[in-house]
């Protein structure tokens, strides 16, 4: 198994990252069907999650959030892409003074070129559980 670290300093406050975990916690269970469970503590909070080929746990303190993960055979193959894919997500939200604000904007960014891509014919058939028709060829 390949092992993920990544600890990153913030100036959030408890409440604040807490809203942010919650948030990247419900988004982990519908887009990456990760079971997750959220341990709220006094000082600090544990997210532990697992899905197919990972698990772990992001702890979220007052000034300070730590993920540590563990990969399974399959992705462990892509550890330095994820690795190096979490850690730019992450530091780019912490760059921002709203980081949960700049979170919604990131999903709302991938969600609109998610849609834009499956707005093909092919793609509308396929959706509809129809094969999709060539277009004609104008001679």
């Amino acid at each position: 198994m390949a092992d993920i670290r990544i600890v990153r300093d913030h100036g959030l406050g408890l409440h604040r990252a807490r809203q942010l975990a919650r948030r990247w916690m419900e988004v982990a269970e519908k887009k990456l069907d990760a079971h997750c469970v959220y341990h709220r503590g006094d000082g600090q909070d544990v997210v532990q999650f697992r899905r197919p080929g990972a698990s772990g746990e992001l702890r979220v303190g007052p000034g300070r959030f730590e993920l540590e993960a563990k990969l399974g055979l399959l992705l462990g193959v892509l550890k330095p892409t994820i690795e190096r894919e979490i850690a730019r997500n992450l530091d780019e939200l912490l760059a921002h003074e709203d980081p949960l604000h700049a979170f919604e904007q990131g999903l709302a960014r991938h969600h609109a070129k998610h849609a834009a891509r499956h707005t093909t014919p092919h793609a509308e058939a396929h959706q509809a559980g129809k094969p999709a028709t060539p277009a004609k060829k104008t001679p």
